[in-house]
């Protein structure tokens, strides 16, 4: 984004402009305006590490904002199987895994959300509340007639999550579990930001949503997208499981990251703020790859 900022000199000394009047010399002030012009910073991912390859299908990262923790959700076998087999791992912010399964004995655990000191992750047709300071799974909401559950996120007391398939948006509140959108064609993505505004990805693209489930399409570029964070003043990152990451700058966008040609996913990303990574779990891949981000 290209600033401007104008400096304003009272020249009072140099360069003077006198005027004879009346026998006597007449100081007069100028005012200068100087123009500083910032080069444009070209918005881009740079990759910093990646953790060994021995996350097992991991499909989202989450940072605690609160101790800087991070959590991914591995699915260790196939996205629909109701196996066991998924778990949870702790991973540091250089790409040390720290706790491999850290939580395990679920199905295919995908999107993550905290609230309250708990832990909620979506898993197939249900979603776990675990307790992050004991590191035990607390309970299970079933979520009648559910399909392929995907995202989470939370604001207040509310735990946001998608059913993708169904095209549904849930809300989980106080044990309750009610629907807030539907007919929202391969939801996936969603995110809350800090005035309770609800966003969302799906085939049509980046979505705001209004507190009676109301949509409105804010970028129909990237569509299909998987994870995504709100970077604040109108900036977003979107990433789509085939392998891109986009960032959405207003009412444009770029493509910031392609890993198509090497087979490898963009699942649902993560964002650790004060370091400015970009938190990618590669899926098939097995590992977490960490990039830069210059906007």
């Amino acid at each position: 984004m290209k600033k401007h900022t104008q400096l304003l000199m009272l020249l009072s000394a140099s360069p003077m402009l006198f005027c004879q009047c009346g026998g006597g010399e007449k100081k007069e002030e100028v005012e200068e305006v100087v123009e500083v012009v910032e080069e444009k910073v070209e918005p881009s991912l740079t990759l910093v590490w990646e953790t060994p390859a021995e996350l097992t299908t991991c499909e989202s990262v989450l940072v605690d904002p609160a101790t800087g923790t991070i959590y991914v959700a591995n699915i260790d076998g196939d996205a629909r199987d109701h196996d066991g087999k998924g778990f949870i791992s702790i991973i540091s912010k250089d790409g040390e895994i720290l706790e491999k399964e850290w939580v395990a004995g679920m199905d295919g655990p995908k999107g993550m959300g905290i609230l309250n000191g708990k832990l909620y992750v979506t898993d197939i047709d249900d979603v776990v509340e675990i307790d992050i300071e004991k590191g035990e799974i607390l309970n299970r909401y079933v979520v009648e007639g559910a399909s392929f559950l995907n995202d989470i996120d939370v604001h207040g007391n509310k735990v946001y999550f998608s059913d993708m398939e169904k095209g549904l948006i849930h809300v989980l509140e106080d044990g309750e579990i009610s629907t807030l959108a539907d007919g929202q064609e391969s939801i996936n993505g969603l995110r809350v930001d800090d005035d309770g505004v609800l966003y969302g990805l799906d085939a049509e693209g980046l979505k705001r949503y209004g507190e009676d489930g109301s949509a409105e399409v804010i970028n129909s570029t990237v569509t299909g997208g998987d994870g995504l964070i709100i970077l604040g003043n109108g900036n977003f990152l979107a990433s789509r499981w085939v392998g891109e990451v986009w960032i959405v700058q207003g009412d444009s966008e770029t493509k910031l990251l392609d890993t198509k040609d090497a087979k490898s996913n963009t699942a649902d990303i993560g964002y650790l703020e004060d370091e400015k990574l970009v938190l990618v779990p590669t899926f098939m891949k097995n590992k977490v790859a960490a990039y830069r981000l210059s906007y």
